[in-house]
């Protein structure tokens, strides 16, 4: 593995270890999540507009361009939603 890869992994768990710390702060924003990704599961660029309404209604702020954190967050969260829907 080349520096430049290390370096890029250092910074999507830094990023990620950010996010749930906030999360952990503000524990209403995970409920605010899934109700956004459950209202946004099947639209068109679903993991765009999930993470848009996010950005507006909450202090996560995802950027246009997603980085590999936002991607991996993005990926859990709608898989979570698949799951909690499959059970009905």
């Amino acid at each position: 593995m080349s520096v430049a890869e290390i370096k890029n992994k250092e910074r999507v768990i830094n990023e990620l270890m950010s996010f749930i710390r906030k999360v952990l702060v503000e524990p209403e924003i995970c409920e605010k999540a899934l109700d956004i990704a459950r209202e946004h599961l099947n639209d068109e660029n679903a993991e765009v507009v999930i993470a848009d309404m996010l950005s507006a209604s909450t202090n996560i702020k995802i950027p246009v361009e997603h980085s590999e954190a936002d991607k991996l967050f993005l990926e859990v969260l709608i898989d979570v939603i698949k799951d909690e829907q499959a059970l009905y």
